[in-house]
């Protein structure tokens, strides 16, 4: 019903998150980190499919917060650190610590006084995140690599080839080992929102994409989101834009991103690799977006391939320095992460004042028939 409503105004709509079709995202209520999270539904491995996959288990070691002298070295500051073994760890006479009872989980540590040192609550809140399994929520002695571990100090806790063990078994675990499964999740959703309207389906499909969405939503002729500054091929730093899917719709960034201005002046070293790989420009990168190159990132994502290209106003207006705002941190849209910053952007020129402007206009037009779209 809401379909056949919205379609007397529309012709296409966006499916958010479609991921959320495949799996979702579960983080325990005694948790406040996203990383002790897991996906469900899923296939938790056993202990003897883990130690099969050639890492031997190691329950307490695996399953607990790694915490040594040398992790509080990293997460803390030198003058911090007396306290925090004091206060907050037990030490186990294994040359590890536990978290003390009272703080051995995220929302304990959140929930500490008003005048806690704060630099010693996101420390411990970082402990707790530690491990590299998780026991999952419905099915006790089955596991869960803890996402993302490659990258913290839990995995000194592993020999050198336990590490690269445990960054196979990791990959397989989220990218391999549930595609059959997750496409079913899909399958059993979706057509039917397909098959329901006439509208143009787009899903935004960005995060951790398995192998299965593409194909999914390619069957289902449901288009995909493409961001040149995330791609989806592993290891790949920028999208090719010409390399774009038909089904497909092209943007530089969404509503709960910085905008192209925003992203140019971010970090330094990304915006030179752009400037030199994607633009192919020699020299140093400017460190402020000008109008003629904002133009031509426009233009490249208006020649791409995709059948949609759907650029926000704000990306539009960075090609016009005269009448684009004179401060970027003014056109965000939405920061999902800070509660107090959403949705707060307003144009700052009058509909009538810029259908007066024939020089940007002309511009846009210009760069819209040239790329036939």
């Amino acid at each position: 019903q809401r379909f056949k409503h919205m379609s007397q105004y529309f012709d296409a709509y966006r499916i958010d998150h479609v991921l959320g079709f495949f799996r979702i995202w579960e983080i325990p209520t005694s948790a406040v980190s996203g990383l002790l999270g897991q996906f469900y539904p899923a296939m938790p491995m056993s202990i003897d499919e883990i130690e099969d996959f050639g890492l031997p288990w190691r329950d307490n070691l695996y399953t607990r917060p790694y915490i040594t002298d040398t992790v509080l070295e990293h997460v803390f500051r030198k003058t911090d650190i007396a306290e925090v073994r004091n206060k907050y760890l037990m030490a186990r006479g294994d040359g590890r610590y536990d978290l003390r009872p009272a703080y051995e989980t995220g929302r304990l540590i959140a929930a500490l006084p008003p005048d806690t040192n704060q630099a010693i609550r996101k420390g411990l809140l970082k402990l707790c995140t530690n491990v590299l399994f998780l026991e999952d929520h419905r099915l006790r002695g089955k596991f869960h690599p803890r996402i993302n571990a490659m990258n913290d100090d839990v995995i000194a806790c592993l020999r050198e080839h336990d590490q690269a063990t445990f960054a196979r078994l990791h990959h397989y675990f989220f990218y391999e080992r549930h595609n059959d499964f997750w496409r079913d999740q899909a399958m059993k959703k979706l057509p039917v929102l397909v098959q329901s309207t006439d509208m143009l389906p787009c899903a935004e499909d960005l995060g951790m994409v398995p192998q299965c969405v593409p194909e999914v939503l390619q069957a289902l002729g449901i288009l995909s989101l493409e961001i040149q500054a995330m791609p989806k091929a592993f290891g790949v730093r920028f999208g090719n834009l010409t390399t774009n899917p038909y089904l497909s719709v092209a943007t530089c960034f969404t509503h709960d991103m910085p905008t192209l201005r925003q992203w140019w002046t971010e970090d330094a070293g990304r915006r030179q690799a752009y400037y030199n790989q994607m633009l192919q420009k020699d020299g140093t990168a400017p460190a402020e977006l000008s109008g003629w190159l904002a133009e031509e990132i426009i233009s490249r994502h208006l020649f791409s391939p995709s059948m949609l290209c759907l650029l926000s106003w704000q990306d539009w207006m960075a090609i016009d320095e005269r009448l684009r705002r004179p401060a970027a941190s003014a056109e965000r849209i939405n920061i999902p992460a800070n509660a107090h910053h959403y949705w707060r952007y307003r144009m700052h020129l009058t509909l009538d004042r810029l259908l007066r402007q024939d020089e940007l206009n002309n511009r846009i037009l210009s760069l819209i028939r040239r790329s036939e779209r």
